[in-house]
C-alpha cells in the first residue's frame, strides 16, 4: 500500500522495528532470535526474558511450549556442550560440570552428560594436552615445567593426582630426571 507522501505503508509492527504488543508474542520473538545463533538452556532464555521485563506468566507459557516442541532441550544441550568443550578445549569433567551449572542446567542432566567421559578418556586428553605444551617448556628448569604443566591441567579441571601422574609420565618419557618430584613431595 502507498501512502499520500509516496512512502510504503508497513503492514506489521515488526517491520517498523516496534516490538509486538502482546507479551507472549514478545517472549516468542526474543526466544526465537536468541535460539537462531546458538542453542541455549531454559534458564538462559528465562533470564533474557526477565531482563527484558517480560511478565513471568508469558515467559513460562513460551518456554514450556518451546520445550514441548523440542526447541529447548537442556539434556541435548548438556550432551553437546560436553562433547564440544572436551574435544575442542580439553576440559575435564569437573570444569564441564561447572560451566553447565553456570548455564542453569539441572544437576541430574549435568551428571548424565559428564558421565559420557570415562576416566581413561579424560586421562588420554590430559596426556595430549601435556604433550602439546611439553615442547614449549623445554629449556626451563624442571620444577618450573612441572608447575606450568600441572597448572595448565588444573585450570582445565583435571584432578591434582591425575595431573601430576600425567606430567611425571610425560617428563619420564622425555628422559627428564624425575627424582626432584619425590624430593618436592609430589
Amino acid at each position: 500500500m502507498i501512502t499520500e507522501d509516496g512512502g510504503a505503508l508497513s503492514s506489521s509492527r515488526a517491520e517498523q522495528g516496534e516490538p509486538p504488543g502482546d507479551p507472549v508474542e514478545q517472549a516468542r520473538a526474543i526466544c526465537l532470535r536468541l535460539l537462531t545463533g546458538t542453542p541455549r538452556t531454559r534458564k538462559q532464555l528465562a533470564d533474557a526474558l526477565r531482563k527484558r521485563q517480560i511478565p513471568d506468566d508469558a515467559a513460562e507459557e513460551v518456554l514450556s511450549r518451546f520445550e514441548e516442541v523440542g526447541l529447548i532441550n537442556d539434556s541435548a544441550f548438556a550432551d553437546a556442550w560436553v562433547e564440544s568443550r572436551h574435544h575442542g578445549r580439553g576440559l575435564a569433567r569437573r570444569a564441564l560440570a561447572q560451566e553447565l551449572r553456570t548455564k542453569g542446567v539441572d544437576s541430574t542432566l549435568i551428571d548424565a552428560a559428564v558421565s559420557q567421559l570415562d576416566s581413561e578418556q579424560e586421562e588420554a586428553t590430559a596426556r595430549e594436552l601435556v604433550d602439546r605444551k611439553l615442547r614449549s617448556t623445554r629449556g626451563l628448569d624442571r620444577d618450573k615445567r612441572l608447575r606450568r604443566l600441572a597448572g595448565m591441567l588444573a585450570r582445565k579441571g583435571y584432578p591434582e593426582g591425575m595431573a601430576l601422574r600425567v606430567v611425571r609420565q610425560a617428563l619420564e618419557e622425555e628422559g627428564e630426571d624425575t627424582e626432584f618430584l619425590a624430593d618436592e613431595g609430589f
